[in-house]
């Protein structure tokens, strides 16, 4: 028997000195399907919007970025509100995140708006 912690006395180690460790116990666990996925999209117009709704819809989160709608007003406006319409109606939430970034929630997640570190979002 080999002792993992002590320090052999000045010999090499060989082959036998290791232990093989059996990892098939835990394959397949990244293969699953799992019941809600955490999406990121980046916005360029409202022609996308119903793409992202539909990821909300099917019960994902999704955090997009808005970056390249920002400065277009009447289309961050729309956007925005949109959102916030989808949210309300399958009681799921929109906050942001930053200046560029703006998460969805699905039904029954909610955004809490308390950072971890740092300030209220």
């Amino acid at each position: 028997m080999v002792n993992w912690f002590k320090k052999s006395s000045g010999s090499s180690a060989t082959v036998e000195d290791y232990k093989e460790i059996d990892l098939s116990e835990y394959e397949g666990v990244a293969e699953e399907e799992a019941k809600m996925y955490i999406k990121v999209g980046k916005m360029a117009s409202t022609n996308e919007l119903s793409a992202i709704k539909k990821e909300v819809y099917g019960g994902n989160i999704v955090i997009l970025d808005i970056s390249l709608i920002k400065n277009d007003e009447i289309a961050l406006n729309r956007v925005l509100r949109d959102l916030k319409q989808m949210a309300e109606d399958i009681r799921g939430d929109v906050a942001g995140v930053g200046e560029d970034q703006v998460i969805i929630a699905p039904t029954s997640v909610r955004v809490d708006r308390t950072r971890i570190l740092g300030r209220r979002i």
